[in-house]
């Protein structure tokens, strides 16, 4: 449907278009947080913790968001990087969720509009070791065309069926023997860690206070109902008075809930998954592939991202240190195995450029495949007044976020409107990705990341046109991108820009390792930190890379 031309200027596009970027200071926030008083104190800086601080703002309350380390440190970035339905759990006859999920994506769509887009999802049907045997093409189609009446229509485009050539089309690397044809269907995809830091950042726009490096370690009770929280900053302790106190750290509630003695709590149940990045001309896709896994009824997917593909995932149980997930040789191997199955390409181990691995937090008893388990979400309202959030999914946390604060403001007595659905994220409001990424250069690359606030960046390269220099080697990453981190992103340190505020290490691991040092003296200049400190991040980068690649090679 066409709008008519509006008469009047749009007010919730001009109250989320800033002419000045955000200031965020830590130690400001450090300050205001020490000491200070807050309606409510949410734990957990992942995408569910930053979704709830912004619609707590937006409700009116005032809230603190704390993350142990930094925001979308833990699962949140390391993700499939899907905004979607979820073809699976069709198959699981869990319909609902997919129906929800599928309207879910369509507002991160409109309100996160330069972070998630389009994203068109191939399955080939091949005769052999196919992702479903030929004769199952017409109730594979019956499930699209479920999908799309399900809420897929919103994209709108519906699926599409294609011939041997249309996929070779989007893929040439395809074993041409064995294609028959392939089904085609649009869901999206985002830049995980930026989508929540964007929904942190909101948050503080609309006047929360934020900050990472701050593990809390005590949930305080008087009177028998939660007060506040006790957390470590920086070296130091610090507290926080609040009414409510939310936890939302994921699969982190395995090792810690802040709960009383007396609470149950539910049963957390860790599912590892990896992917692994590889150049884009071993692959040469132009969307989302599905493969088959030899041996497993689990697909996996290859999606392009710049000059590299992605690849992943798997789904098992995971019992080891959440702090210290990675992909294995074993895994990356298994991944490698897949492409071989359906692609005609020389990818070895020695290609791969980057790995993550992550834990998805179920909610589920132990037995029984990971897999197939769905992807619930439970909020718990214990007797002194802490509330728990865990489960879901990337696609639906704001529904889930939503959920939060109404279980959180029934503590307080209080009934606010919900005001996230059509709320704007910063740098969306007004943005044409269409028209910004169109012709491609300096433009493109900063609309995808920042948006309207793109701006912003390019101001700092006006007035330092050095800095307008790539800080890692092959990649479109620049210094002024760095400063912009610490200036307004609220980035502490080598690891936060290089693994979240860019995505270098994902995509190029040895090479983001040697632009540590750059990235450690654009920090020095920015924060004021010491020489001292300054080698300490480094070294502890480039310890942490050495470490990730010994685990994917096997060393």
């Amino acid at each position: 449907m066409v709008g008519l031309p509006a008469r009047k200027t749009d007010k919730s596009r001009d109250l989320m278009t800033r002419v000045e970027a955000l200031p965020l200071s830590r130690r400001d926030n450090v300050a205001r947080i020490d000491g200070g008083r807050f309606d409510m104190i949410i734990v957990g800086g992942g995408v569910t913790g930053a979704y709830a601080a912004m619609d707590a703002a937006l409700r009116g309350y005032s809230v603190a968001l704390l993350e142990k380390d930094d925001f979308a440190s833990g699962t949140s970035s390391k993700s499939s990087k899907m905004i979607h339905g979820g073809l699976r759990y069709i198959e699981q006859g869990n319909l609902p969720l997919v129906r929800h999920s599928l309207l879910e994506r369509q507002r991160l769509r409109k309100n996160a509009r330069h972070l998630v887009q389009r994203l068109p999802f191939l399955f080939p049907v091949l005769s052999d070791n196919g992702v479903f045997d030929r004769r199952l093409a017409a109730g594979f189609e019956s499930l699209l065309w479920t999908y799309d009446l399900a809420g897929g229509w919103r994209e709108g485009v519906l699926h599409q069926k294609l011939s041997k050539n249309e996929v070779l089309a989007h893929c040439s690397t395809f074993k041409g023997e064995k294609l028959d044809g392939g089904f085609m269907y649009y869901d999206a995809r985002a830049d995980d860690a930026r989508l929540t830091l964007g929904l942190a950042r909101t948050a503080a726009h609309h006047g929360a206070a934020i900050l990472n490096g701050a593990k809390v370690t005590e949930v305080t009770r008087a009177g028998g109902k939660v007060s506040g929280i006790v957390a470590e900053v920086d070296g130091r302790e610090i507290t926080a008075s609040a009414r409510v106190v939310v936890i939302a750290t994921g699969a982190w509630l395995r090792d810690w809930n802040g709960a009383a003695t007396d609470a149950d709590a539910p049963n957390i149940r860790p599912a590892k998954g990896v992917h692994i990045a590889v150049p884009w001309m071993k692959i040469r896709n132009d969307c989302t592939v599905t493969i088959p896994i030899p041996g497993r009824n689990r697909r996996a997917t290859i999606t392009r991202w710049g000059d590299t593909a992605y690849l992943g995932t798997t789904d098992e149980d995971y019992t080891g240190d959440l702090d210290d997930v990675n992909c294995t040789r074993q895994e990356m191997d298994f991944l490698i195995e897949g492409a071989h199955t359906a692609l005609n390409t020389d990818l070895s181990a020695e290609d791969v450029l980057g790995s993550i691995g992550g834990t998805r937090p179920l909610i589920a008893p132990p037995g029984g495949k990971t897999m197939d388990v769905k992807r619930k979400h439970e909020i718990r309202t214990d007797h002194d007044g802490l509330v728990t959030v865990v489960g879901g999914k990337l696609t639906t946390s704001r529904h889930m976020a939503e959920q939060t604060i109404d279980a959180a403001q029934r503590v307080l007595g209080q009934r606010r409107r919900c005001r996230t659905k059509d709320a704007y994220l910063l740098g969306a409001a007004g943005y044409d990705g269409e028209a910004v990424v169109a012709s491609g250069g300096l433009a493109a690359h900063l609309g995808e990341r920042y948006g309207n606030e793109a701006q912003f960046v390019t101001d700092i390269i006006g007035n330092n046109p050095e800095l307008a220099a790539p800080v890692v080697a092959g990649m479109p990453y620049l210094e002024a991108e760095v400063v912009y981190s610490a200036r307004h992103e609220m980035a502490r340190n080598v690891d936060d820009i290089l693994s979240r505020r860019t995505r270098a290490r994902l995509m190029g691991r040895d090479a983001s390792a040697a632009a540590a040092d750059r990235v450690g003296a654009l920090l020095q200049a920015e924060l004021g930190l010491s020489q001292a400190e300054v080698d300490t991040q480094v070294s502890a980068y480039k310890t942490a890379t050495a470490h990730e690649r010994a685990i994917l090679m096997g060393e």
